[in-house]
């Protein structure tokens, strides 16, 4: 297929150059006849194409059907963009599109030397390119000339206005001469996009490409259910699992960006960490070992990892869920770009599947629910990678042949596959042990008859029968144990089914040295065979749970839990009868949590916050001074 006549000749050539044979559904749609001298609003994705084809929408405009640019001076074209990444992206886009004019392209961003890009303006420029904060900056001190400019381009116009640039961007557009085209390209249009749009644009022609789904046909989702105390062994595997050439993992805080760097890091991966605290040098130096492949894997926040392409990159993952559908949409764009196949997967705490739920179906997203890799499939992945590896087809070079019979001549087959295996193993950081904890599908509701299996959460309004303080799950009814605990309870999505092998691996025990296992809201009580009580005592002292989230201690109230802790530490006695269902059993106390903090004196006079007294007695739950 040929490329649209509409293209300027030398784009095109540029275009040929670079192996374009057609183009996205984008960059066909703003080369149409009746969008040639108009204003746009074009919805578009990120990864559609969108860099070439607004450079290819504008070329015609600052062209002016000549093959090549003139001499330089003030810009002719200027494209805003959220960041600054993204900025210089765009830069390095265009200098190959525009290779063959003659194009003098300067970029204005924050972060960089001021001084440096103020020199660059002086000399003179064909095409400007930058953020919106270091253009206002360049135009207030008379150092950026917009009188001649024909076009302004916004990139990603929504991500500006989220970010706090609406002010900026209307001083920009205000100061631009009135007869330039001006392109607004965005993921979508909310009503600030488009009041934006109707006050500094004339006429625009509205294009819509591709629904946010089909956008993202190319890009596999995985949702996958974890407690969440496994959390960063799941990424681990998972990493192992897909062994993609590049990945990036999002997390929402730079403490979260720094601990899953660094348990990385320790693990034997090649990573870089993007976040707000890292200088300019420091972002490019992490920016550029992922490109040249001296690392593999790059943790960042959302705002760190705008604007940020990384090649090859196939593997996306959610350490911690996005706040919205258009940031996951965001975030998993980063993969599955120009016809390449990408995976993301969601990792999803069990008390936050119902988010996930939300999130997707907002998004408007199918997900395939998957446990996390265990041991045993990574392992059965990298022994399928080993095994169909590219080198066994590779000739040797002629000036090893020599070597090569001397291996044959010395060694046994088996002898050179040991050597060979050994070597690439070692290249493969170690899997970590993940729970047997059982999933349920992400995105669709359970049959009610598993609605209340050991393991899954319970749903809102449904609760244990009143006055049991603990699940019980018994092992051995006449096991004589001592009694232990967890720091791991109801609230943590606690279930033997992942508690028993933890405790088994930290206590150095077997599951029959096991008794019974009860488990409260903040806590897991559970028995260990008092022949292994001391032994099991050392070993967890020595080896910990391998999660610091997670403390194993002698239960030094037995079996009670968090009510016989609490009442170990004193209690109030029930006023009446009428307080014994749901609040004491047996003259222990439940530990559902009480409704108020205050003594019982206090409550039985029956004032409410702000010092009046309700009728009903107890706390009002209304406002103070309302």
């Amino acid at each position: 297929m040929s490329l649209p006549d509409t293209i300027a000749p030398t784009l095109s050539g540029a275009l040929t150059a670079r192996g374009y044979n057609t183009l996205t559904a984008v960059q066909n749609a703003v080369l149409a006849p009746e969008t040639l001298a108009s204003d746009l609003l074009v919805s578009a994705q990120t990864g559609s194409g969108k860099t070439v084809a607004f450079g290819l929408a504008m070329a015609n405009t600052i062209l002016e059907d000549e093959l090549r640019f003139g001499d330089a001076g003030a810009p002719l074209a200027m494209i805003i963009a959220p960041t600054r990444e993204l900025a210089l992206q765009v830069r390095r886009e265009l200098e190959w599109l525009y290779a063959d004019t003659g194009a003098r392209i300067a970029s204005c961003v924050g972060g960089m030397d001021i001084r440096t890009e103020r020199r660059a303006l002086e000399r003179g420029s064909h095409i400007v390119v930058g953020t919106p904060g270091r253009l206002r900056d360049h135009i207030t001190r008379n150092a950026l000339d917009m009188s001649q400019l024909r076009a302004i381009v916004l990139d990603e116009a929504d991500e500006m206005l989220d970010m706090g640039f609406r002010e900026d961007l209307e001083f920009i557009l205000g100061e631009a001469p009135e007869d330039r085209r001006t392109l607004m390209f965005s993921a979508t249009v909310p009503k600030p996009i488009a009041q934006l749009a109707k006050r500094f644009q004339n006429n625009a022609l509205r294009i819509t490409v591709q629904s946010e789904t089909s956008q993202h046909a190319d890009i596999d989702y995985v949702a996958m259910p974890v407690p969440p105390h496994e959390r960063d062994h799941a990424i681990i595997n998972t990493l192992l699992y897909y062994d993609s050439q590049n990945s990036i993992i999002f997390c929402s805080t730079r403490e979260a960006v720094k601990h899953m760097a660094s348990r990385l890091s320790n693990r034997g991966f090649a990573v870089v960490a993007l976040s707000g605290e890292l200088s300019q040098a420091e972002r490019n130096n992490a920016l550029q070992a992922m490109r040249d492949g001296r690392a593999r894997v790059c943790v960042a926040t959302d705002v760190a990892a705008r604007g940020i392409d990384l090649p090859n990159l196939d593997l996306v993952i959610h350490a911690d869920l996005p706040t919205n559908p258009d940031t996951l949409l965001h975030r998993s764009g980063r993969t599955g770009r120009a016809g390449r196949k990408g995976t993301c997967v969601l990792v999803v705490p069990f008390s936050r599947r119902r988010s996930a739920e939300r999130l997707l179906h907002m998004a408007k997203l199918d997900a395939q629910t998957v446990p996390a890799p265990s041991i045993a499939a990574v392992q059965a992945k990298t022994n399928e990678r080993i095994l169909n590896a590219e080198v066994f087809n590779q000739p040797v070079e002629e000036e090893y042949q020599e070597l090569l019979k001397a291996l044959a001549e010395r060694y046994t087959p088996e002898q050179i596959a040991t050597a060979f295996l050994n070597r690439e193993v070692a290249s493969y950081p170690a899997a970590e042990e993940v729970s047997d904890a059982p999933v349920h599908p992400v995105g669709g509701k359970k049959p009610r008859s598993d609605r209340f299996e050991k393991g899954d959460r319970y749903e809102r309004g449904e609760r244990r029968e009143r006055g049991e303080p603990g699940e019980r799950f018994d092992r051995n009814a006449r096991f004589d144990g001592v009694w232990f605990s967890v720091s791991a309870g109801r609230k943590h999505r606690a279930d033997p089914k992942w508690l028993l092998p933890l405790i088994c691996k930290a206590g150095d025990v077997s599951k029959r040295d096991v008794g019974s296992i009860k488990i409260f809201d903040n806590e897991t009580r559970f028995e260990i065979a008092a022949s292994k009580a001391d032994e099991f005592r050392q070993s967890v002292a020595e080896r910990g749970t391998g999660e610091k989230s997670l403390v194993i201690r002698t239960a030094v109230t037995g079996a009670g839990g968090d009510a016989a802790a609490r009442e170990s530490r004193g209690s109030f006695k029930p006023r009446s009868d009428k307080f014994k269902e749901g609040g004491f059993r047996d003259g222990h106390k439940s530990d559902k949590p009480r409704d108020f903090s205050r003594g019982d004196d206090f409550k039985k006079d029956g004032f409410k916050k702000g010092g009046k007294k309700s009728e009903g007695g107890g706390y009002s739950k209304k406002r103070r001074g309302e």
